[in-house]
């Protein structure tokens, strides 16, 4: 059975991140990991689409 929620209640708002999750969030050179694979995943789709 479906409860009745109500505005502002626990549920309605997101979890809290851990501590690993905080520390990969602001972590710089996890950041910069992060950046160069997105932008080696953008340059092979670009280079993929042009190619044909």
């Amino acid at each position: 059975m479906v409860e009745n929620r109500k505005p502002y209640e626990q549920a309605f708002f997101a979890s809290k991140p851990l501590g690993f999750t905080k520390f990969l969030r602001t972590f710089f050179f996890w950041q910069l990991i992060k950046f160069a694979i997105i932008n080696v995943k953008m340059t092979l789709m670009i280079l993929k689409s042009h190619g044909s």
